[in-house]
């Protein structure tokens, strides 16, 4: 698939002299959390493909050329390929598998920069042109609960193209490799104008995969459940990264809102000694940061599922039981809620993690927040239906997005508290509600009485007390039945939660 331009070099009266070439810059490395990895843009009525980092995604800007960047997903995710029939494609089960992908925040395919009514069918093609590399690359998204989607692969007979909406993102997209080794991969971009004329874009992406050792979970481990795998050092200097771009500035808003589609985050402020948790809303224009007691989030009936077979997913219930989920990948038509902790006040003015706590929870049913792994298998951060306070700690600089799942439809109120150390030594904390309308309800009725504070009540619950923790950008889950996926080289790096 490779092509070659030739082109006669000698002719007469010419000569030709060496001259050195210029030393190649060494590229930036581009982290993958919540970037757009392809990036269709519609530049002077023709296709541009483009890679966007998360801040990028955030501040709206048009990103740059993938030939200029190395991907860089910290250390990735070594592990070998589960034995569960999605997951074939990949090789045989056990085979040796490295991930390019950050849990908690995916990449995504986007072509929200292609206004709908300008390409035929309203559809963007993403075609796999070549693969240089010692294996095979493969490209798959995961959607809803074990529903694994393969986009691209080299491998004989896997899918050469795919297509992403106009005006769409297509979130939750991983790239895995099954030899370790430097990847050049070219992919093309393409769509038809009104008038059916061809037009498009092409670009070849750079993708160092390190030397891995997976490691297989052994009987006691995957009866034993979820598990840490311990922070390790990565050895010798790590390689020059492109720092995380801070997110917009965004006004403060009033008024009552419900938000059943685009992006939010949950996260703090500071301002002297005040810590108040709020909602930054990127889904107005330009950006505000809410009060909690303003806003209701609204899990629309698009958000119901089935609780897949086998026991990764009994935490929601028995197979084949409904749960309304807002996913960990963004999906068009439903609300995608993260948590962040990149305000400039919270940066600059706090040392050390944020701590997060569900302090109760009250509503009609269970209500869960999970990570959904490289290969499908779900890390449970928090879990009403285990014992009371819970908590997660968030280092600054932290973007991340999970899965909020919901067994019953109805009304939640989420107890919520963060705190943490300013520079000057001093605690600060504050506690606030985050309410979820769920369902065919009136999210309008869900509103609290004004100045409302805390979670009012929980839920009946049995058990000790348990204390969750998390790697968004290290961990995979050892799972009954399935094999372990193992973060082999991890850091501590702003953008990750980490476990305690």
């Amino acid at each position: 698939m490779k092509r070659t331009l030739a082109v006669p070099l000698l002719a007469a009266g010419v000569t030709l002299v060496a001259v050195p070439s210029p030393a190649r810059a060494e590229p930036a490395r581009l982290p993958v959390a919540g970037a757009d990895l392809v990036s269709v843009r519609l530049e002077s009525g023709d296709l541009a493909l483009r890679v966007r980092d998360a801040g990028d995604v955030r501040a709206g800007r048009a990103g740059g050329e993938p030939s200029e960047v190395d991907l860089d997903a910290g250390p990735g995710y070594a592990g070998v390929v589960p034995g569960r029939r999605e997951f074939a494609f990949l090789g045989p089960a056990g085979t040796p598998v490295w991930v390019l992908a950050a849990d908690g925040d995916f990449p995504s395919f986007d072509a929200t920069a292609v206004p709908r009514g300008r390409l035929a069918g309203d559809a963007v093609t993403v075609r796999l042109l070549d693969v240089e590399g010692p294996g095979r690359f493969h490209a798959y998204a995961q959607s809803g609960l074990a529903r694994i989607d393969v986009l691209l692969s080299s491998a004989p007979g896997g899918p050469a193209h795919t297509t992403i909406a106009a005006g769409q993102r297509r979130g939750g997209v991983l790239w895995a490799f099954d030899t370790p080794g430097t990847y050049r991969i070219r992919l093309g971009v393409a769509g038809l104008d009104p008038g059916g004329r061809e037009i498009g874009d092409e670009a070849t992406y750079r993708i160092d995969v390190p030397e891995t050792v997976p490691v297989a979970a052994t009987r006691a481990e995957r009866a034993a459940g979820p598990a840490p795998a311990r922070e390790t050092a990565a050895g010798g200097n790590p390689a020059p990264q492109r720092a995380a771009a801070p997110a917009p500035k965004a006004a403060p808003a009033t008024g009552r809102t419900v938000i059943a589609d685009g992006h939010v985050d949950m996260g703090p402020q500071l301002d002297g000694n005040t810590w108040r948790i709020r909602l930054r809303d990127d889904t107005a224009s330009p950006p505000v940061w809410r009060e909690l007691s303003d806003v209701v989030l609204h899990a629309v009936d698009k958000t119901k599922a089935k609780v897949p077979p086998g026991a990764a997913y009994s935490f929601l219930g028995p197979a084949g039981s409904e749960v309304w989920m807002l996913p960990q990948a963004q999906q068009a038509g439903i609300v995608w809620p993260g948590w962040n902790t990149q305000d400039p006040s919270v940066v600059n003015g706090v040392t050390g993690d944020v701590t997060w706590r569900l302090t109760s929870v009250t509503g009609p049913g269970r209500f869960a927040l999970f990570l959904t792994g490289s290969f499908g298998q779900p890390e449970v951060l928090f879990d009403s239906g285990r014992s009371l306070p819970q908590h997660l700690r968030v280092p600054l600089n932290t973007h991340a997005h999970g899965s909020w799942a919901f067994t019953r439809p109805g009304v939640y109120r989420l107890g919520i508290e963060m705190t943490a150390t300013t520079r000057a030594g001093g605690a600060v904390s504050d506690r606030r509600t985050l309410t979820i309308a769920v369902g065919g309800v009136d999210p309008d009725d869900a509103f609290a009485a004004p100045g409302s504070r805390g979670g009012g009540g929980s839920l009946p619950r049995t058990g000790s007390s348990w204390v969750v923790t998390a790697g968004v950008t290290g961990a995979a889950s050892v799972v009954a039945g399935a094999l372990l996926v193992v973060a082999t080289r991890r850091r501590r790096a702003g953008g990750t939660v980490v476990r305690d």
